[in-house]
């Protein structure tokens, strides 16, 4: 897999690959570097309708799986992230 082809890591399809590199994001090293909490709150800035959904694919590429197979613990703590990042609107700016 090459690193530049975001393409290639699970959960992520063109649209998703376009919006990360229209914040800078285009290799699976940036992403992971990132992390999936910051990427989210930067993929806000441009689309604010990402849901958890997103959030949920974000990681599951970084970790290399597909979303629906992250642990419950991680999923947990990512709807965690996201209702307070709502909830600060940190996630709207």
């Amino acid at each position: 897999m090459s690193k530049s082809d975001l393409t290639s890591l699970p959960n992520i399809g063109k649209v998703l690959s376009k919006q990360l590199n229209d914040i800078g994001i285009n290799t699976q090293e940036e992403l992971m570097l990132l992390g999936s909490e910051n990427t989210f709150i930067r993929l806000q800035t441009i689309d604010q309708s990402s849901s958890i959904n997103k959030l949920f694919a974000l990681e599951g590429a970084i970790q290399g799986v597909k979303w629906n197979d992250l642990t419950s613990r991680k999923k947990q703590d990512l709807k965690i992230f996201y209702k307070l990042c709502k909830a600060q609107q940190k996630c709207n700016q």
